[in-house]
Order: C-alpha cells, then sequence, then structure tokens
C-alpha cells in the first residue's frame, strides 16, 4: 500500500485545516479504496485553491489597513470626517524570491497603495474629494541580490533619499509621522482673521508639494544598495531626467540603547523641459519659475535612538533643499527683486516613552514638536475667490502636539489618537511692485486624529 500513500505534507496540512475527519463513521473506515477516495478528495481540494504559479519563486503577501477619523478646527469652522491615514496609506504587497547561486537570489516587490479618502487633501469646500481615492503603483521592481557584493533594483521603488527623514524606532512612524505633517490634514484651506477663505492650503507652505525638503518621491531608478558592515550600509540611485542621490544607515545596539539613522544627499536637473513642468519628478523640489532648465540639491537625515529597559527614546529630524531657477518674472513685468527665498529648511523633534504597561502590546505615549522655512512657489493667490495676481515668496510653519498609540500584539494592530496645533505664515508679494507685502495673518488649525491600522 505505500504505492497509495505518496501525500505532500502540504496536501496533509490541507485536509487538516478543511476538516477531512468530520465525518466519523467514513473516517474510520480505511478498507477498500480508501487511498483513492483521498486522492480524488485532494484533488477537488487543490482544483479550489489559490496557489502561485511559479513554485520555483517564493510569494509572500501582505499589507495593511490604516483608517482615521480626523476633527478639526480652522478657527471659524468645525467639522470632522473619515479618511485613509496617508502616514502609511492602506496597502497590499507581493513579494519573493529565488536562489540563483550560494549567497545570490534575485526577487521582486509589487506594493498597490489603497485610498478611499486621502487623509492630506480634502478641504473645507470638498470633505470628501474622489480624485485621489482608488489604486496608486507604490512599487514594481525586481532586484538581484548577494551576500557579499549588495543589491541591485530596478523599475519603480525609493531612491536612497526616500523615507530618510522619518526613521523612527516608535510605533509612531506609521501613524502620526514627525516628517511629513501633511499627511494629517494639512490639504485644508488656511483662513484670513475675518474668516475670509484662501486658495493657501497648510500644505502649500512646506515647499508648495508638502514633502519635506531633504525627502523624494519613489520613481523610475535603477538603485545600489551595499551590504551591512559593522551596522552600515550605503546606497546610490540615479533615475531620468535627472535625479541622482546617495545615503548611509546606520542600524545598532549599544550600552543598552538603540540607535538608527540614515543622511542622503541628491540633486536633480532638467535640460528643455517643457514650460508648464513646475516641480521636479523625484525630488520634489518646487522651481520658483516656469523654465526649461534648472537645478535642485538637497539633504535630509534623521536618527531614532531608544533606551531597551525604560523604552524613552528621541527621534531627530531635518532636512534642506535648494532651487538654481530663476525668481518670478511675473509674465515678463517684474522680477520680484530677488526675494524670491530658493532655500526651504525644517527641523523636528519627538520624545517619548514605548513600553508595555499593560499584556495588550506596547504602549507609546509622545510629544512632537515642527519647524518649516519655506522657499518660494509660483503659485497665485486668491483671497475669498478673488485672485489677487501676488505670489509666494516665503512660508513659515510650525506644528506641536501629542498623542498615544496602543499596539495589540495578537491581532497584529495599533491603535491611536493625537493633537495638532498647526500655525502658517505666507510671505506675498505685490502683484504689480513685487515687493513683499505684510502678511494679513491667519488662522491657527487644531486637529484631533484617532483611528487604527492591523498589517496582515
Amino acid at each position: 500500500m505505500t504505492s497509495g500513500l505518496k501525500l505532500s505534507t502540504a496536501a496533509i496540512a490541507l485536509l487538516t485545516v478543511v476538516g477531512l475527519g468530520t465525518a466519523p463513521a467514513s473516517a474510520a473506515d480505511l478498507g477498500g479504496d480508501c487511498c483513492a477516495d483521498l486522492e480524488e478528495r485532494i484533488a477537488e481540494l487543490e482544483a479550489t485553491t489559490a496557489r502561485k504559479g511559479n513554485r520555483k519563486v517564493s510569494l509572500e503577501i501582505s499589507g495593511h489597513v490604516n483608517e482615521t477619523l480626523i476633527f478639526w478646527d480652522d478657527g471659524f469652522e468645525q467639522n470632522s470626517g473619515v479618511y485613509t491615514n496617508d502616514n502609511s496609506r492602506s496597502r497590499f504587497r507581493f513579494k519573493g524570491s529565488a536562489a540563483i547561486a550560494d549567497g545570490v537570489k534575485a526577487g521582486y516587490l509589487l506594493e498597490i497603495g489603497v485610498r478611499s479618502a486621502n487623509s492630506k487633501r480634502f478641504t473645507q469646500d470638498d470633505p470628501n474629494p474622489a480624485a485621489d481615492a482608488g489604486l496608486d503603483v507604490r512599487h514594481s521592481a525586481w532586484f538581484v541580490e548577494s551576500k557579499s557584493l549588495g543589491t541591485v533594483w530596478l523599475g519603480r521603488t525609493g531612491p536612497a533619499a526616500e523615507g530618510i527623514t522619518e526613521i523612527n524606532l516608535a510605533n509612531t512612524k506609521d501613524v502620526a509621522k514627525l516628517a511629513d505633517m501633511e499627511d494629517s490634514a494639512l490639504g485644508l484651506f488656511v483662513r484670513t482673521p475675518t474668516g475670509g477663505t484662501t486658495n493657501l492650503q497648510f500644505r502649500r507652505a512646506i515647499r508648495d508639494v508638502g514633502d519635506q525638503p531633504g525627502e523624494t518621491e519613489r520613481g523610475q531608478i535603477v538603485k545600489y544598495v551595499s551590504p551591512a558592515f559593522e551596522g552600515f550600509s550605503a546606497s546610490a540611485a540615479w533615475g531620468a531626467d535627472d535625479y541622482w542621490d546617495i545615503g548611509l544607515n546606520y542600524k545598532g545596539e549599544f550600552a543598552g540603547f538603540q540607535l538608527v539613522a540614515g543622511i542622503a544627499y541628491g540633486e536633480e536637473t532638467s535640460q528643455n523641459a517643457p514650460t508648464d513642468t513646475d516641480d521636479y519628478q523625484i525630488s520634489n523640489c518646487r522651481m520658483v519659475d516656469d523654465n526649461d532648465n534648472f537645478e535642485c540639491q538637497q539633504v535630509g537625515g534623521s536618527a531614532s535612538i531608544m533606551h531597551e529597559d525604560t523604552g524613552l527614546y528621541t527621534t531627530l529630524s531635518a532636512g534642506w533643499s535648494n532651487s538654481d531657477a530663476p525668481e518670478f518674472n511675473n509674465g515678463g513685468a517684474s522680477d520680484y527683486g530677488g526675494l524670491a527665498d530658493r532655500e526651504s529648511t525644517f527641523y523636528a523633534i519627538e520624545a517619548g516613552i514605548q513600553q508595555k504597561f499593560f499584556p495588550l502590546g506596547k504602549t507609546t505615549i509622545f510629544g512632537q514638536y515642527y519647524n518649516l522655512d519655506g522657499g518660494s512657489t509660483d503659485r497665485a493667490v486668491s483671497v475669498d475667490g478673488v485672485a489677487t495676481g501676488g505670489r509666494v515668496l516665503g512660508s513659515e510653519l510650525e506644528v506641536y502636539g501629542g498623542g498615544i498609540v496602543q499596539e495589540i500584539s495578537a491581532a497584529s494592530m495599533l491603535l491611536y489618537v493625537y493633537y495638532r496645533h498647526v500655525e502658517a505664515d505666507f510671505t506675498l508679494a505685490n502683484p504689480t511692485s513685487g515687493a513683499a507685502v505684510a502678511s494679513p495673518g491667519f488662522e491657527d488649525l487644531d486637529l484631533v486624529v484617532a483611528g487604527g491600522m492591523i498589517r496582515f
């Protein structure tokens, strides 16, 4: 009978899961055509079971769902809504690899982002924007990795500077980022002291596009990552038209502390770009004029240290960017006297404690402070629906707040609630003379963000 019992471990496990022996009478009868019946049942189950098509390459499916409730008060209006938390939006990913030789493998990463409603795009006038909802490709790349030589990536993925200002040992990094302040409701418009509306969103103070100085976007790139040595690893990436960067990361432990850190420098240039190109494809440095030749440089970094016994931790983040595009020309009427600010800088700090106070999982209690000095943008300003014709010569953004994150380890889940107070100011240009004009002042924004993220 041995020839009839050649069952794989996977088949036996499959039978166990579906409860093959739920009929006691037939399960006890091992005579006659038991093995033929068993093989037939296995064939039926395999026909209805999802399986990967290539047995040589591994397949791992994972992801998370991150939805949140946001309450806000802009000084004249209070409201709330449910959104996909763009600090780390919902997603699903497929990844895997296969051995080529001893110490060498090839693999892939395909990751799709999912937004039902974007937490950083809604406004007072459009509380549930449909334009930014749906699916987007976050990663679509393959790699070849050698333990001794490093890893080469090709496709859509993050360069060396992607996420470089977001390094954090605490559980806040996916729900309340220290660097990416725009992700928590900063698509809301700022209001004047009289309650007037403007077309200036809070996120426009952050390099106009909302991404931190020193931080990059994912893009179509080729990237190299070195093997780790004494906790250090280096990386370099290139993408058209034309971006390159280099980075250095560290991860280690010493004297009862955990430490992670990273720093990256990058440049992006464009030659003979379309005249309507007004931002960089990867670096996201906003140029201050529509010009067909421009260049941007930036550097960013972050570090996080945590005491293993007490859970006390501190995270620091900072970045700088500079655009070499010329100042505004206001349609040729004036050049704003060189007042446009080409540089943008920020720094931020988070401190708190992350400890397992309860059997549920670790509790993170934290406070945050963020300060940005933003650069100029080629964006016409309007107040109460009337275009002023002026431009933004510079901006400032200050944010402080704190909250709590509770891990539920049995469900691979995080529950969180935090408060933020946001203050923004913009230096505007007179549309006729080009001189800087006094800011009318803007109302502050108060936020409460509460939600949950569950991983699978």
